[in-house]
């Protein structure tokens, strides 16, 4: 059995917990990763923090380390737009292969309420992992960036 805590608007991490989250993500993720004021700002945003939505995070731990990381966000839509977006999913490097992405990922599609999206890198290998747990490409995204 993988420890989990959960993380939301109603229970909160300390800000050490928070930081430790952040730091985890920022160099777990490696070459998919986004800068650490952006992670810092989906898991505020996950946290009511800020306004928002809501959503969670789902950490998980092994030998009191944490072993992975989701962060989701609720959208605010249904029906046209997914009411959740996975926005970072990451395991520790060293524990990777052990099932934890596979358990954290299953765990937050039975937590979120509605449909889930997320954004994979096409030569991404979790791009597999999503496949088995049911996700699938119905789209490619393209961005117009300002």
């Amino acid at each position: 059995m993988i420890k989990t805590e959960l993380y939301n608007s109603e229970y909160k991490p300390s800000i050490d917990q928070k930081e430790n989250v952040i730091n985890f993500l920022f160099n777990n993720l490696q070459e998919y990763g986004d800068p650490r004021s952006d992670i810092e700002k989906a898991i505020a945003y996950a946290l009511q923090e800020i306004q928002s939505f809501g959503g969670f995070v789902l950490v998980s731990y092994s030998d009191n380390e944490i072993s992975g990381v989701v962060v989701v966000n609720e959208t605010g839509m249904k029906d046209y737009i997914p009411e959740n977006i996975l926005v970072y999913i990451a395991t520790h490097k060293e524990m990777r292969g052990k099932g934890i992405g596979k358990f954290l990922m299953k765990k937050s599609i039975e937590l979120a309420n509605g449909n889930i999206a997320l954004h994979v890198e096409p030569d991404n290998p979790a791009r597999y992992l999503y496949e088995k747990v049911g996700f699938s490409s119905k789209y490619i995204e393209m961005r117009h960036i300002k």
